[in-house]
């Protein structure tokens, strides 16, 4: 199998597409349960409190599978992975439509459906996409980030129209039937581990000679760290807190960010339609993005990325008219994505492709934290103040702070990783 030629399809582009579709159903369903959350509340006599706290820890456990998706991906391999993701993904769902006590409820859907998820997230796909890729690898990483912006621009209004007409629990089964047909067929038939020598270089670039080709930028200084040397190290908490910030803002907005429009007087199908608008913005905007990243300074682009995000959480807060909500969200979905692709670009820029898969994996476990947090808070938050400003102010606050940290990351080209103190 050779790497890429002028005129010749790089095969790592089918994985990168099959990646892509898995994360859209992974992640939209991860990001879908704002639909979710008032049915199930009312169904199953449950306060938005305690069922924000199911969520929170289900967020908990979605970060936690992830260190041992991204082990078992480097040890297993992706195929068993993904398989064993999705047996668990079902099991968990015909758990789920069959619980009725909140404990029961709370094993179903908020820990094993959020393990089972854990192992077909965008951490077991980030190693094969960066073993694949060498001159693109941003932009194949951003197209996981469109997955997710396309999983919440479809699913969202999709999940609200079906939940409507069939109920919250005949739309959770109908969901796991197409998520067998879908993944399990694309996992055996082009999900690959192995990838080529020179990847996806150029000929010329494979030999060591760049020639006139598009600039690439030059290699990275890094020491042959293991892990655990490389959690010790700066960079590595610097791409934690932001995706820390990462999961606190994306996760509040998939969790509240459908009930909170409600409560402001918009309906539930404009509301769903409103959150739709930003994953469906974010899909153009995220192949730009992609091709920033392989040319910019990506430190730079995410903390621009944050910045302007944590801005966009403020003015969601105060929108009154539908125009106005679909500005705001045209605006934010573009710079939604690709804080998570940046993370993994970067880790693997520093560290190498070798460890980028556990190290991804426990940076995203801060990303999961933050998702706990902020899940639980948007219930408690409104219940116990009577506003979503405590829930989703601290929210543009905490993503303000993280475009401050990223900001100081390494430059790209330039690294040399130290060891923190």
């Amino acid at each position: 199998m050779q790497g890429t030629t002028p005129g010749n399809w790089y095969f790592g582009w089918n994985i990168v597409a099959a990646a892509t579709l898995i994360t859209l159903l992974t992640v939209g369903m991860r990001m879908g349960i704002g639909p979710f959350f008032i049915p199930m509340a009312e169904d199953l006599e449950m306060s938005r409190s305690m069922l924000a706290g199911i969520v929170a820890i289900g967020m908990l456990c979605y970060g936690l599978g992830m260190p041992i998706a991204g082990h078992l991906a480097g040890t297993r391999g992706t195929r068993f992975v993904l398989m064993l993701g999705t047996v668990i993904v079902v099991v968990s769902i015909i758990w789920t439509v069959t619980a009725r006590h909140p404990f029961t409820f709370f094993l179903a859907y908020g820990v094993l459906m959020s393990l089972g998820f854990s192992f077909t997230s965008p951490v077991a796909l980030t190693p094969i996409i960066s073993r694949w890729f060498t001159r693109r690898r941003g932009m194949a990483l951003f197209f996981l980030s469109t997955g997710s912006m396309v999983g919440i621009a479809i699913l969202t209004p999709a999940l609200t129209w079906f939940i409507q007409r069939v109920g919250w629990q005949n739309t959770l089964l109908g969901f796991s039937m197409l998520f067998v047909i879908l993944v399990v067929p694309i996992t055996f038939l082009i999900i690959r581990d192995q990838a080529p020598e020179h990847t996806d270089l150029l000929p010329a670039q494979a030999d060591g000679d760049r020639g006139p080709a598009r600039p690439v930028p030059p290699p990275i200084e890094v020491y042959d760290l293991t892990w655990r040397e490389a959690v010790r190290t700066r960079p590595f908490w610097q791409v934690a807190v932001g995706l820390f910030a990462c999961g606190y803002s994306m996760n509040l907005l998939g969790a509240h960010g459908v009930p909170m429009l409600v409560d402001h007087g918009f309906d539930p199908m404009t509301a769903a339609y409103g959150i739709g608008l930003i994953g469906l913005v974010a899909i153009p905007s995220t192949l730009v993005l992609g091709r920033l990243s392989d040319i910019l300074q990506r430190k730079d682009l995410l903390a621009m990325i944050y910045l302007i995000r944590g801005l966009g959480f403020f003015a969601l807060l105060l929108v009154a008219a539908v125009w106005e909500l679909y500005l705001v969200a045209a605006i934010g979905g573009i710079v939604w994505a690709g804080s998570i692709a940046l993370s993994s670009a970067i880790l693997a820029d520093v560290y190498g492709v070798r460890i980028v898969g556990l190290l991804y994996g426990w940076t995203f476990l801060g990303h999961q934290i933050g998702a706990m947090i902020s899940s639980w808070l948007g219930g408690w938050g409104y219940e116990t103040f009577g506003t979503h400003w405590v829930a989703f102010g601290s929210s543009g606050v905490i993503l303000i702070v993280a475009a401050a940290v990223c900001v100081r990351l390494p430059k790209r080209g330039f690294v040399q990783v130290r060891m923190a103190t």
